[in-house]
Order: C-alpha cells, then sequence, then structure tokens
C-alpha cells in the first residue's frame, strides 16, 4: 500500500497536487530544482502574468485557496483590439457580467500554493534539488543537490512528473518503450516587454481587457498587473525576413513598432532596451500518451501536455489535471494501478484536444480577430447562443467559463463551426432569428 508519493517539480502544479494527495492522507515529498522563491527573488518562469478562468478557479476553490488568490487578480471581460491606425475595440469573450478572465501574478500563485502544501502537515518541499534520471525497474530516482554539489540515490513508491515542458520524469518513462510522444515546435517565440504605470501612477489603458495587437504573422498582446503596469509579450517568427533572427538592431526594432505597433510605442518604457535584454522563449506544443507507467509514474500538467499559452489554458489544464485525478482517486481508493488506468484512458484525449485548440487559437487572435467574415461569425456565435442557451455555446465559453472536456468541446465547436459556415452561406447574422436557427440546426 501506498504512503508516501514523490513529486518532481515544485511549480504550480506540484504543490496544489501534493495538497489533493495529503488532504488524502498521503506524505508528499517534492524535489525542485530551482531555491525558494519566497526567500530568493527568482524568475517565477516563462511568464510574469497568467490567465486564469474556470477550471483553475474550480481546483483553487476545492483546496480552499480561491478566496486568498481573488483579491490578486485583474478581471478581463474581453479583447482589446488595437488595429494598425491606433484605434480599438472591445470584443468581449461572453455575454453574462461573470464570463471574465483574470489575469494573476505567476510568482504569487505559486507561493502561495507551495504555503498551503507545506500548511497541511504531510508536505515536504526540498529546494536546489535536480532529477537527472529515474530507474524505473529499481524505483530510484538520481538527485542532485544544488547546496552540496553532491549526488545521490532516492527511493520511491510513487512518481508523480509535475517538471514542466523538458521534464525528466517524462524522458525517463519514454525510454521505457510503448510511448507515443511528440514535440511540435511552433515556429514563433515570444519576448516580453513592461508597460509601466502613468506619470499619475495609473494603468495607461484600460485594465479589465486583455489588450491585443493583432498583425497577421505576428502579435503583441498586454496583460495587467496588480501595480498599474501592463506585461507586454510580444508572439513573433524566429526565422524569416521578419523575425528574431532578422530585427535585433534598434534601428530594426524601432522601425518593427512604427510600422506595426506605433500607439505602443509611448507606453513602453523603454522598447529597445527591453528587446534586446529580456530573453526569447521557444513556443512548442508535447503530445505524450499514455501519462503513466503502471502504478509507477505518471505525468501531469506541462510534462503530460504542454501547450502554446494562447487559449491562456495552461494553468488551467493543469488544474484540471490535478482536479480530475483526485476525482479517481475518490473512485478507487490506494489502487493505485487503476486510477492512472483510468487517468490516462480518460484524460489524454483532453491534453491532445486543448494542445490543439491553443495553436489554432493563435492563428484567430493574430490574424482573424479583424477579419470581416469572422467577426461576422462571432456576432452570430453569440446570437445563437442567446437563442439556445442550453444547446449552443462558443467554443471560447465551453474552454474558459465551463468545464466540459476539452476533447468534446473540439468536437462541439467544429460541428458548430460548420453549421455556422452554412447559415453564413446564405444569410447574415441580422437575419437570423429563432425559427431559421433550429431550421438549420434539426
Amino acid at each position: 500500500m501506498i504512503k508516501k508519493i514523490t513529486l518532481i517539480g515544485a511549480g504550480l502544479t506540484g504543490p496544489l497536487l501534493a495538497t489533493y494527495l495529503a488532504n488524502r492522507g498521503y506524505e508528499v515529498d517534492i524535489y525542485e530544482r530551482r531555491p525558494d522563491m519566497r526567500k530568493e527573488s527568482i524568475s517565477a518562469g516563462r511568464s510574469i502574468n497568467l490567465a486564469m478562468s474556470i477550471r483553475g478557479i474550480h481546483a483553487l476553490k476545492e483546496v480552499g485557496l480561491f478566496e486568498k488568490i481573488d483579491p490578486l487578480t485583474i478581471s478581463m471581460k474581453g479583447r482589446m483590439i488595437h488595429e494598425l491606425d491606433g484605434s480599438t475595440h472591445l470584443q468581449p469573450y461572453g455575454q453574462k457580467p461573470e464570463e471574465v478572465i483574470h489575469s494573476v501574478s505567476r510568482a504569487k500563485l505559486n507561493m502561495e500554493l507551495m504555503t498551503l502544501a507545506e500548511d497541511t502537515g504531510k508536505v515536504n518541499i526540498h529546494f536546489n534539488q535536480i532529477c537527472t534520471g529515474m530507474d524505473l525497474d529499481e524505483k530510484t530516482l538520481s538527485i542532485l543537490d544544488k547546496n552540496s554539489e553532491s549526488k545521490k540515490i532516492i527511493p520511491f513508491e510513487l512518481v508523480m512528473g509535475v517538471d514542466g515542458s523538458a521534464s525528466e520524469v517524462r524522458d525517463a518513462m519514454i525510454s521505457k518503450g510503448n510511448f507515443d510522444y511528440e514535440f511540435k515546435p511552433l515556429g514563433h517565440g515570444y519576448k516580453e516587454l513592461t508597460i509601466p504605470p502613468g506619470e499619475n501612477g495609473e494603468f495607461q489603458m484600460e485594465p479589465n481587457a486583455l489588450h491585443i495587437w493583432p498583425r497577421g504573422q505576428f502579435m503583441l498582446i498586454a496583460l495587467p498587473n496588480l501595480d498599474r503596469s501592463f506585461t507586454c509579450t510580444l508572439f513573433f517568427p524566429m526565422e524569416g525576413s521578419t523575425s528574431f533572427a532578422t530585427v535585433n538592431s534598434a534601428d530594426d526594432i524601432l522601425q518593427l513598432f512604427n510600422e506595426h505597433f506605433s500607439d505602443a510605442i509611448p507606453l513602453i518604457s523603454n522598447v529597445v532596451n527591453d528587446y534586446q535584454s529580456n530573453p526569447t522563449g521557444r513556443l512548442g506544443s508535447v503530445y505524450c500518451d499514455p501519462w503513466h507507467v503502471e502504478d509507477k509514474a505518471v505525468l501531469l500538467g506541462d510534462a503530460a501536455h504542454a501547450v502554446v499559452p494562447f487559449f491562456g489554458q495552461g494553468m488551467n489544464a493543469s488544474f484540471q489535471d490535478c482536479t480530475v485525478l483526485n476525482q479517481i482517486m475518490g473512485v478507487h481508493n490506494n489502487n493505485w494501478n487503476a486510477i492512472l488506468s483510468e487517468f490516462s484512458n480518460e484524460h489524454v484525449r483532453n491534453g491532445y484536444a486543448i494542445a490543439d485548440m491553443a495553436v489554432e487559437n493563435y492563428l484567430e487572435m493574430r490574424d482573424y480577430v479583424t477579419d470581416p467574415y469572422y467577426i461576422k461569425r462571432r456576432e452570430l456565435e453569440l446570437k445563437m447562443e442567446r437563442i439556445f442557451p442550453d444547446e449552443f455555446l462558443p467554443r471560447y465559453s465551453m474552454v474558459s467559463f465551463h468545464r466540459i472536456p476539452y476533447a468534446n468541446v473540439y468536437a462541439k465547436g467544429e460541428y458548430q463551426n460548420k453549421l455556422m459556415d452554412r447559415i453564413l452561406d446564405k444569410y447574415e447574422p441580422d437575419d437570423v432569428d429563432e425559427s431559421l436557427a433550429k431550421s438549420f440546426m434539426e
């Protein structure tokens, strides 16, 4: 009978998962490669802030942390589109006041989750410990202690890999064979920039929106922070005539922003310095099947299904993994063969679906949001939801405001897109009433 569970990684998913496990009576050890961010100033990870929606909120409510986190978030009611001429317009995410997503500090959330896990009295987080390998036959981990520069072998009963897209645990599992694994690079990367507060100490743009400058093959976005700044992210090709490979000099950077993001230049404190100083991150998706090996090891979060950040679901999908695993644990008690088999068999398809939808949403954000046909279809989509509130939910709403399995969302979204294309082939959105819409749905 398993009594202690070992986790690799104390990012966002690790301490949340540890709390679920501790609440079910398990002792948990977490090995984390970084120092304790509550004691040392370190990078929280890929981005400064994240978009939190219903799946992440549900998990935080289950472990009793949401009430503490909620005041630290900023609600975003839609996409504020910045046109090339500097004009702006808001595209709401939903039609109800509560249909918003929330900007939250990655570092603050991570620290609160670690403290919550430790407060259970059953979770020990070991910092500066790098997992360098795993032997599934012997059920041991190879750990490099960065404090002493010594190596040690740690036995485990069950290991859970929550160590991100470059997971050491996943690599060891794949080496055993019988895995389908693929990393699909997007071909685009990202660079973070900053819009500081204005001279009056307030936001320089509308704070309750996710700002997007869609420019075809690339885009700039901005999310609000509690200190009245915005974290901007430039998503840009890695190679090509206009890319991170070619835009490097001060003149090239200024030309890029003057041509494509002219209204952002007065807002960003020092665009050339930020661009040249901040690192360039790479983007890609992880597809892996299955997510477990017998009752010995399992993957959750980015280790199982890293996604590109264009549906705001990376954290939310990872937190949902913990929710789903916790539900299955309640059904099968301590039978970890049954728990992990069901987790993989039922949930891998959802990982694949959100990875695909995230890539598709990148095309939507950078290309389609200003396209007249897209705007027309979005108008019809919201009208169909008003006419058939129990039958027709836009795909974005299904993902962000409901906890419908991602694979079901994908399938239903495909059907609905074809339905709307059929309607728009003959009618304008204003022509569609309940009777006409019903005739197409029959």
